[in-house]
C-alpha cells in the first residue's frame, strides 16, 4: 500500500488538471461567441465572408452645353478623372448637347443622363409631358440675369424706366418678376430680343441692359475692359433655380441602383472641385483645351457660390425641397411662362440624394 501523502497529492494534481481543462473550453466558448479568428486561406482562395462585386454598368450622361466649367458638368468630369465611377462600378460615357437633343434623347431612353434648367424641366412636363425627372439640384438660383455697364447710371431696376432691355428669344418671366417687385411698369421699359448675340451690342451702346449667363458673360464683358452692374431675380426675392441632373422616369424605375451610384460619384466630384478648384479647372481643360483657364476658374466660382442655400448648406449639395419647386412653378404659372399646372413632385425625386449622404456626409465606397 502507498503512503497516504503521495494519494493526496495525486488527487491535488489531478483537480489542478481537471481545473485547467475547464477554463480552456471556456476560453473557447467564449472566443465562437465574440469575434472570431480570421480564417487562413490558401493564395487566390476568397473569403466566404467576401461580398460580390457589384456588377458594372454602362450609362451615358449627355451635358446640356460645351465642355465648360458648369458645375454639373465639373462633378462629371472629377468623377471620371479621379475614378470614382470605377469606384461605383460605373462605366459613362460622356457626351455634349448641341442644343435641346440631350432633353429629346433622355426622354426617349437613348442616354441615362443629362442636365437641365429647372424652370426648363417644369415646362417640358407642362407642354410635352416628357418623362424627365431632377434627381439632384445643384444651381440653388437661377443662371440668368441681365446686366448694365458700370458707368451708365443704371444701378437698380428701377432705373430701367425708358431705357432699352435685351432678351433672348422670350421674354423671360425674371423680367417681370423683377419689374414688379421693384413697382416697374413693363409698358415703361423697352425690349428688344438680341438672341444669343454677343455682349458687344452692350458695349456699343445698342442695348442698356443686357440679358447674360451669370457664371460666363460677366467676366467676357470685364475682360474687354468695362465692368458691369448684375442683377438677378433671386436678389428681388423672386424664387428661381438653376441646373439639375435630370434622368428618365422609366430608367429610374427601372434601375434605381444605378441612379444612386452615378449621383454619389458625381456628388462627389463636386465636393472634391470645391475643395481642389485649381486641379478641378485643369480637368475641365482636358474636355474644353480651347477655353481660358482664368475665365474657367471665374465660371466654376460663380456656379459653386450658386449651388449653396439654406436647404444645401444644411442637408447637402445637390438637396431639394417641394417648396422650392413649388415656389417656382407658382412664379412661371404667374408670368405665363407654363403651359399648365404640374405636380412638382413627379418633376424632381430626392431620394438619390437622401441616400448619398449620412449624418451631413457623403458616402462612398
Amino acid at each position: 500500500m502507498r503512503p497516504p501523502v503521495l494519494i493526496g497529492r495525486q488527487l491535488l494534481l489531478l483537480a489542478a488538471l481537471l481545473a485547467a481543462t475547464a477554463l480552456l473550453l471556456t476560453a473557447c466558448g467564449e472566443e465562437e461567441k465574440g469575434a472570431a479568428t480570421p480564417a487562413v486561406t490558401t493564395p487566390g482562395a476568397t473569403s466566404a465572408a467576401e461580398a460580390t462585386p457589384a456588377e458594372v454598368k454602362k450609362v451615358t450622361f449627355m451635358a446640356g452645353f460645351k465642355p465648360q466649367a458648369n458645375l454639373p458638368f465639373v462633378g462629371v468630369y472629377v468623377a471620371q478623372e479621379k475614378g470614382f465611377f470605377d469606384e461605383e462600378r460605373l462605366e459613362v460615357d460622356i457626351e455634349h448637347s448641341d442644343g435641346s437633343q440631350h432633353v429629346q434623347l433622355l426622354a426617349a431612353g437613348k442616354i441615362q443622363f443629362a442636365t437641365a434648367d429647372a424652370a426648363q424641366v417644369l415646362r417640358r412636363r407642362a407642354e410635352t409631358d416628357v418623362p424627365i425627372v431632377a434627381i439632384a439640384l445643384i444651381g440653388q438660383t437661377g443662371e440668368q440675369g441681365w446686366v448694365a455697364l458700370a458707368d451708365s447710371g443704371i444701378g437698380s431696376p428701377a432705373d430701367w424706366v425708358g431705357k432699352t432691355v435685351g432678351f433672348r428669344n422670350t421674354i423671360p418671366p425674371d423680367f417681370y418678376a423683377i419689374l414688379k417687385a421693384n413697382g416697374v411698369d413693363p409698358n415703361t421699359v423697352k425690349t428688344v430680343n438680341v438672341g444669343y448675340q454677343p455682349p458687344t451690342l452692350l458695349l456699343e451702346g445698342k442695348v442698356d441692359v443686357y440679358p447674360v449667363f451669370l457664371s460666363n458673360e460677366p467676366d467676357t464683358i470685364r475682360r474687354q475692359g468695362k465692368e458691369v452692374t448684375v442683377f438677378r431675380a433671386s436678389d428681388y426675392g423672386v424664387p428661381t433655380l438653376g441646373l439639375t441632373y435630370i434622368s428618365n422616369a422609366d430608367f429610374i424605375r427601372s434601375d434605381p441602383d444605378a441612379v444612386g451610384r452615378f449621383l454619389k460619384a458625381v456628388l462627389r466630384g463636386i465636393q472634391y472641385a470645391i475643395d481642389n478648384p485649381e486641379e478641378a479647372v485643369q480637368i475641365v481643360l482636358k474636355y474644353a483645351p480651347q477655353e481660358d483657364a482664368d475665365h474657367q476658374r471665374f465660371m466654376l466660382d460663380t456656379e459653386i457660390e450658386g449651388a449653396y442655400s439654406r436647404v444645401a448648406t444644411e442637408n447637402g449639395l445637390g438637396w431639394q425641397t417641394e417648396k422650392q419647386w413649388q415656389d417656382l412653378a407658382d412664379t412661371l404659372l404667374d408670368f405665363q411662362a407654363l403651359a399648365k399646372a404640374v405636380d412638382v413632385n413627379e418633376a424632381f425625386t430626392n431620394e438619390f440624394v437622401e441616400r448619398a449622404y449620412e449624418n451631413g456626409q457623403l458616402v462612398w465606397p
